[in-house]
């Protein structure tokens, strides 16, 4: 019987929780932020093979014999560290949002 009862509160806790302002704000945060994100990565991840594959784009010299493929190559792992401290960063304000929807989790 009891643990009915727990199950019973936690699912109308979870129900108010997903309906509260504050948890519609964290959510509607994340995927302003998350979805660009992933999109731009996707973009210039899936741009190296497609340019290398099917153009000369990136055949022709940089500096040297370094061709701009290698660039660009190179460029995927700076946006690579770029993206995780911007994301990094971000989830800290994304943390602030959660301890708010906790706290009024609990208060109700």
């Amino acid at each position: 019987m009891e643990a009915r009862e727990i199950k019973v509160n936690s699912e109308s806790d979870y129900s108010s929780i997903v309906q509260s302002p504050s948890f519609q704000q964290l959510l509607s945060e994340k995927k302003k932020f998350i979805i660009p994100i992933t999109i731009f990565f996707f973009c210039f991840y899936f741009a190296l093979p497609i340019l290398t594959s099917y153009s000369t784009v990136l055949n022709h010299k940089f500096i040297g014999s370094i061709t701009w493929a290698w660039v660009f190559a190179f460029l995927q792992f700076v946006m690579t560290w770029v993206l995780c401290m911007l994301y990094s960063k971000k989830a800290a304000r994304f943390d602030k949002l959660a301890n708010t929807v906790i706290q009024e989790g609990r208060n109700n």
